[in-house]
């Protein structure tokens, strides 16, 4: 496997995640996971704090880093798709990334449930995002 070879910088240190960004591409943020559970207070924390970010300058892009995450937690992923990424499209930031566990159980629950919300909200603009799923960090940067 190859080791992944980025930079990043910093800027934020959480109990469950660290925010930072990319080094050589300040418009890339970078949320990563460092357990394996993040209750929802600290995840809205962390994605509040990035919302800040997007806010004062000029976000392009949000990689979510989950690959530490072995719980899967359905209500933080629904404020998450209804409610934070409608309040970044707001600051113009349009492009999301996912970088999954390796764990098949995880993978299908976040499946289920994204399409569960998709369904329960037709009227959210998730087709003037851009959210997919990258197998590592330097896909999510580059794609």
């Amino acid at each position: 496997m190859q080791k992944e070879e980025v930079k990043l910088v910093t800027l934020k240190e959480f109990s469950h995640a660290n925010v930072a960004m990319v080094a050589d591409k300040f418009e890339i943020i970078v949320v990563k996971a460092t357990s394996n559970y993040i209750p929802m207070s600290v995840f809205n924390t962390i994605f509040n704090f990035v919302l800040g970010l997007a806010s004062k300058r000029r976000v392009s892009k949000v990689i979510f880093d989950k690959r530490s995450l072995t719980v899967f937690h359905q209500p933080s992923m629904e404020w998450y798709f209804i409610n934070w990424k409608m309040r970044m499209k707001a600051t113009g930031c349009l492009i999301h990334r996912k970088i999954l566990p390796q764990d098949q159980v995880f993978v299908e629950c976040v499946t289920l449930a994204r399409e569960k919300l998709m369904a329960e909200n037709p009227d959210k603009v998730w087709h003037e995002l851009d959210i997919a799923y990258s197998d590592n960090l330097i896909d999510a940067i580059e794609n």
